[in-house]
């Protein structure tokens, strides 16, 4: 298995479902009681170029799980001192490190200098470890063969549908991105998808084709961190995509909701549909913790 966790793309099919697999086995330690401290005496390095809530508390919860202990690092890097030299500080230290960055190029440097294993906690490009607890979400909800799925990313073409677009060049479901002209995701991240795709990848500005047969509606925020100055234009493009009960009733009826958090209720999503039944937002953050535990185990034991 390769030694750094950046993008989905990196492992094979067999790679990624071995992750869930372990994911669920944890879950169930966790749940029984059963110790699991696989990485007793190991230390993690977080840093957090970004505020966090699930990031932060399950990862450091997860390294506590397992035995080890983290340290957290609040910094912009290539500010005090060039990227390189912080990886190659750290991996005289730690076992491994965490990197919640806004430029995805700090996290490709960290794993190139640091002898460590390097964790893709969210980058402006992509969020891995998000989809991968949002898989384990899915095969608990809609059964462990994922085969023909459809899930319709509602919304911008953003790092967590990129993710997304990666798992689903491995992993044959139909991935589909509903969104407004002009926001439809990495050119080159979806290409490379697309070509490799085992399932099917589309995009379409059009809501009910989208929508139509999904088992899966997602949706995340219209303006992410560090596109603030775009937050006005982007509430207009995006107002006709809000994901509301309206809009639900285009896809199967035993579609789930998904959201990776934090959600701004009233915006992309409304309150009828997150506290919906069908809402299964707060088992994807549960399992943030699961599917971490289980990226950490396989890389730093």
């Amino acid at each position: 298995m390769v030694g750094d966790f950046i993008c989905l793309s990196d492992f094979s099919a067999e790679e990624l479902l071995h992750l869930l697999d372990f994911a669920d086995e944890i879950k169930r330690r966790q749940r029984g009681g059963i110790p699991h401290r696989i990485l007793e005496g190991k230390t993690l390095a977080m840093i957090f170029e970004k505020p966090s809530l699930r990031t932060r508390v399950t990862f450091q919860t997860g390294m506590f799980q397992l035995g080890g202990q983290s340290i957290l690092i609040e910094t912009r890097l290539g500010k005090r001192e060039s990227v390189p030299d912080v990886a190659r500080n750290l991996d005289r230290w730690v076992d491994g490190i965490m990197a919640r960055t806004f430029q995805h190029e700090h996290v490709l440097e960290l794993a190139q200098y640091a002898r460590v294993p390097v964790i893709n906690a969210l980058t402006d490009k992509l969020h891995p470890c998000q989809i991968l607890a949002d898989v384990q979400t899915l095969r608990e909800h809609k059964g462990p063969g994922l085969s023909g799925i459809k899930v319709a990313f509602v919304g911008d073409g953003n790092n967590v549908f990129n993710s997304w677009a990666t798992f689903a060049a491995r992993i044959p479901i139909q991935l589909t991105l509903v969104c407004p002209p002009g926001y439809e995701g990495d050119i080159s991240i979806v290409a490379q998808a697309q070509r490799e795709t085992q399932g099917s990848i589309e995009i379409t500005n059009d809501v009910a084709a989208g929508l139509r047969g999904a088992d899966a509606v997602y949706t995340d925020v219209w303006t992410s961190m560090g596109q603030e100055e775009e937050a006005a234009a982007r509430t207009k493009a995006f107002a006709s995509y809000q994901v509301n009960g309206q809009l639900m009733a285009l896809a199967k009826p035993d579609a789930v909701f998904m959201h990776c958090l934090p959600a701004h209720r009233g915006e992309e999503v409304t309150d009828e549909v997150m506290d919906s039944p069908n809402s299964i937002v707060f088992d994807q953050a549960e399992n943030r913790l699961h599917a971490q535990k289980a990226v950490l185990a396989t890389l730093m034991r």
